[in-house]
């Protein structure tokens, strides 16, 4: 996902303009839609209205990180680092999630955030694990690299100009600031301004990290990497691994050296000159699928009748998987993917 030797053209607008607004789709519907968790789902009238909310909340941020890549010459390591910074804001800062003891009136939000509380710092290992990594990985970086894999010769180049840029700022402002100041009117525990400042000091060492070794180029080697189908089915595996490990303290270490083995192993693979396009789209459509897989074991929020929730997760499941194959068929097979 870098810029190949030889640079490409500027996309066109009209290609431009349908990457840019199926990234702002794509990503609430991976993040929120996908596991079918909420009382909208099954609700298609509920779900296109959420969207007026959700796609400037998770779409906006998918398409700054994506184009601050694009014109820094960021690699994907610096694209995981920037999207946890925006994870950090997100659960820390707009919704506050992170330091909240009864979030939402869940419940069983004391299962999840009990076992690994760290009482000084007012959260849960195992909630800021779920929670970044939630972000990283399906708010902003499957749904960036699912989108740029069906448009591979836009996949290096920006895609908006200064107006757009300004527009996904105001929208996720606004979008930030509704669900503050709902969160502020409507939820008892409210983050300290201690853990406030924690957060945004977290989110800035981040952004830094992205914008310093997130811009390194790694030496290629000619190494064998797997198929890509082999790739796709293994982070399918890794995925629903990660979001069914339990809430104690040993699921919670179990699920941190999933990540870690999972994030080298990738790493060792995309140093490959054999690495392509086709592999991290497979990779990305892998975690989606897994996601939608999950939605069959989610119990809903609020009352929704079980067929309208199993059609829902049918639907997504099935949406999931076209789209994946799609992505990956249209993605480049071989060279440089965005180390």
């Amino acid at each position: 996902m870098t810029e190949a030797e030889g640079s490409p053209p500027r996309p066109r607008r009209r290609v431009r303009w349908p990457l840019a607004a199926g990234l702002l789709v794509l990503a609430p519907l991976s993040a929120e839609y996908a596991t079918g968790y909420d009382s909208s789902t099954g609700d298609p009238l509920a779900l296109l209205g959420g969207l007026l909310l959700l796609a400037p909340l998770y779409g906006a941020p998918a398409l700054l990180i994506r184009e601050a890549a694009r014109r820094l010459g960021v690699r994907w390591p610096g694209v995981l680092a920037l999207a946890a910074a925006f994870g950090v804001v997100q659960a820390g800062v707009v919704d506050q999630s992170l330091f909240s003891e009864s979030y939402r009136r869940i419940e069983y939000w004391d299962e999840m955030l009990l076992p690994t509380f760290v009482e000084p710092l007012g959260f849960s290992v195992y909630l800021a694990m779920v929670f970044v990594v939630g972000h990283v990985v399906w708010s902003f970086c499957v749904p960036i690299a699912l989108v740029e894999s069906l448009g591979p010769d836009a996949s290096g180049r920006p895609w908006l100009r200064l107006p757009g840029l300004a527009g996904a700022v105001a929208l996720y402002l606004a979008s930030a600031a509704l669900i503050l100041s709902d969160h502020l009117a409507t939820e008892a525990d409210h983050a300290s301004a201690a853990q406030v400042c924690g957060a945004l000091a977290t989110a800035a060492a981040l952004v830094v990290l992205a914008l310093t070794a997130g811009r390194r180029r790694p030496p290629l080697r000619d190494a064998a990497v797997p198929r890509p189908l082999a790739v796709g089915v293994a982070a399918l595996a890794a995925a629903v691994a990660f979001n069914l490990v339990p809430e104690s303290r040993a699921g919670t270490a179990a699920g941190l050296a999933l990540l870690v083995l999972a994030a080298a192993a990738v790493g060792r693979l995309a140093r490959s000159a054999r690495w392509g396009g086709r592999h991290v789209a497979a990779l990305a459509a892998g975690a989606l699928v897994a996601h939608s897989v999950i939605g069959f074991l989610a119990v809903p929020l609020g009352d929704v009748e079980p067929l309208a929730k199993y059609a829902h997760n049918t639907v997504f499941f099935a949406g999931s998987v076209l789209l994946g194959v799609w992505a990956t068929r249209r993605a480049r097979p071989a060279g440089d993917a965005g180390r």
